[in-house]
């Protein structure tokens, strides 16, 4: 049959001439590649933090993560870079999609020819150093896979919180903290960070499961204070979050708070822990102080079948965070439950006894095989103006324990607070719910100030007035020596030549007068040794205020162990916790070993 058509189909090819070619004749001519194009990896390794995020997302199992030169393991920085197995990588992306620096990125070369297998083994960034200037898909946080913004956690207004003690922060929700823990991407640089190295990711990835009880048990399994923790812990956690590189971190703190408190009593967290207590040993060891320390110590000491017996010079456990904390941050019945907890599994608290006065040092020695110092640093620094002792000037210290302890302090109604740490915004925050007008006057800048700044932003908007820059020169008094105004001067910040903060310089001349009816000191504080006999001291070493301590908490007597304040410049509950944690391996050792 004769066809036609297939005389006529050359001839529609002549409509192609004059046309661009779809191809191009490589290597003499390259094609333009897309704005978006995904071609090989780019990784900047100053900015990747090793979180192996890309590993886990890739579903080629094309990235490793390894170890190079000139790159070492650091705080917030595991140390690794990715490896990716060009062979196997589909260049889908999902790696620089779900990275939470912006580090790796895909490139817009896409031809790589070789016959050495080996060859197709890139460390992105090592291997094209060119790739720098040839990124093109980049991730966007705008649109990333990853939640960049915490879900923001509920508090009382300003205006209300300063007319109660109530707790200010009201907590998440069940649904607030699921979509929270979402946030998480597992990668455990936070652990490192942590003083106690918590399970952070894995009880995170428990609530975001839905499994509340197991986040407890998970929390619970290196620390029995979580709850305090969740509420008031200084979080550094939280300060090398990944997800904070580029946006908020997640709320490790506020998840830890939501776990602890689906457990509303002693009884509940018993329940869901129904912990293992071993045999009684019939060793028995003796704490001082039921502070974070002494109870960490105490707690996991009676889990191994130890009699532990704490003394408490007060008449509530707690130490710092019961006497020091005001309630709006760190409720009573917070404390009660946990403390109560820890006594139904074995833990005996001696309260109202103080060592050195009601028992010595030396019958604790006869007493117990081994004896934990867990006491805070409770006696304030004086803060060195002519008229400190007069009436309504006072320290922070005192002033926070007499009130955690129900007591009536007259402040009057102007409050000038001297100080720039928590201690500080604590003591000012407090007398804002007495009705007292207040101002911190602070000898540095406000960025200077080694308060949290979730407590700076608080006290700012309950009112409190923050002086920067105002250096107390004065108390001044009437003939009663009652208080009645301070004088201050204000200086200038000079650079310090060895790279340290600015330093304050008073500016001559400068000066100014506060009416007041209260100075309310907080530069500081140490603690008080005068238990300790000098003998036993003249056989320990006290540094700088610090007994000096091994690894395992253990003083230069094979008996005697330290922790808290006393022990590390850390002052919070969390490396308190961690001394205690690490003081009951160390005397669980030392008595076990004399035994044989």
């Amino acid at each position: 049959m004769f066809d036609i058509k297939g005389i006529i189909k050359p001839f529609n090819a002549v409509k192609q001439l004059g046309k661009k070619p779809h191809t191009v004749q490589y290597p003499f001519e390259k094609k333009v590649t897309a704005p978006r194009y995904r071609g090989l990896h780019f990784n900047n390794l100053e900015e990747c933090i090793g979180c192996g995020t890309c590993s886990t997302i890739c579903q080629n199992k094309a990235i490793d993560m390894i170890q190079i030169d000139g790159i070492s393991t650091k705080i917030g920085d595991s140390g690794l870079r990715p490896r990716v197995d060009n062979g196997r990588c589909c260049w889908c992306a999902l790696c620089v999609e779900v990275c939470p620096t912006g580090s790796l990125s895909l490139t817009t070369d896409y031809i790589y020819v070789t016959d050495d297998p080996d060859s197709f083994l890139w460390t992105p960034g090592i291997d094209n150093p060119e790739g720098k200037d040839k990124r093109s898909f980049v991730s966007d946080v705008k649109h990333s896979l990853l939640e960049y913004s915490r879900v923001p956690m509920r508090e009382l207004e300003g205006k209300e919180r300063i007319k109660s003690f109530a707790e200010v922060v009201l907590g998440y929700s069940e649904e607030e903290a699921r979509k929270e823990a979402e946030r998480c991407i597992g990668c455990g640089l936070c652990t490192d960070n942590c003083p106690v190295h918590m399970h952070i990711p894995e009880y995170i990835n428990a609530i975001a499961s839905g499994n509340d009880e197991d986040a407890i048990r998970i929390i619970y399994d290196n620390n029995p204070l979580g709850e305090t923790c969740g509420k008031v812990c200084t979080r550094r956690c939280e300060e090398i979050c990944a997800i904070s590189k580029r946006g908020e971190p997640v709320a490790i703190r506020w998840l830890k708070r939501y776990a602890t408190e689906q457990a509303e009593n002693k009884e509940i967290v018993n329940g869901i822990l129904n912990p293992e207590i071993m045999p009684a040993n019939g060793h028995s060891v003796g704490i001082i102080g039921a502070g974070p320390s002494g109870l960490t110590a105490a707690y996991y000491l009676a889990l191994r079948g130890f009699d532990v017996t704490i003394y408490e010079s007060k008449s509530h456990a707690g130490g710092m965070i019961m006497y020091g904390i005001p309630k709006y941050r760190l409720p009573l019945e917070s404390i009660d439950k946990q403390v109560d907890y820890m006594k139904s599994i074995g833990v005996k608290i001696n309260f109202n006894t103080k060592v050195g006065k009601d028992i010595t040092l030396e019958q604790l020695h006869e007493k117990h095989e081994a004896v934990f110092i867990g006491i805070g640093f409770e006696v304030p620094y004086e803060i060195g103006l002519t008229n400190e002792e007069a009436d309504g000037a006072m320290q922070a210290v005192n002033y926070l324990r007499e009130i955690n302890s129900d007591k009536h302090v007259e402040i009057g109604d102007k409050v000038a607070v001297i100080g720039g740490g928590n201690v500080a915004i604590d003591a000012s925050r407090v007398s804002r719910r007495f009705g007292a007008e207040v101002t911190i006057l602070y000898r540095r800048r406000v960025e200077d100030m080694p308060a949290d700044w979730e407590e700076i932003e608080g006290a700012e908007a309950e009112g409190v007035h923050i002086l920067p820059q105002a250096i107390p020169l004065e108390i001044i008094v009437d003939e009663n020596n009652k208080v009645t105004a301070i004088k201050y001067g204000m200086a200038e910040m000079v650079a310090d030549a060895s790279g340290g903060r600015p330093k304050p310089k008073l500016i001559e001349g400068d000066e100014h007068i506060l009416p007041v009816t209260s100075v309310i000191g907080a530069i500081g504080q140490e603690a008080d040794y005068g238990f300790i006999p000098n003998d036993i001291k003249d056989q320990i070493r006290i540094e700088r205020g610090r007994i000096v301590v091994n690894e395992n908490q253990q003083t230069a007597l094979p008996w005697l162990f330290a922790g808290g304040d006393i022990t590390n410049k850390r002052a919070d509950a969390i490396s308190a916790i961690a001394d205690g944690y690490r003081a009951t391996k160390g005397i669980e050792k030392y008595i076990l070993e004399n035994k044989k």
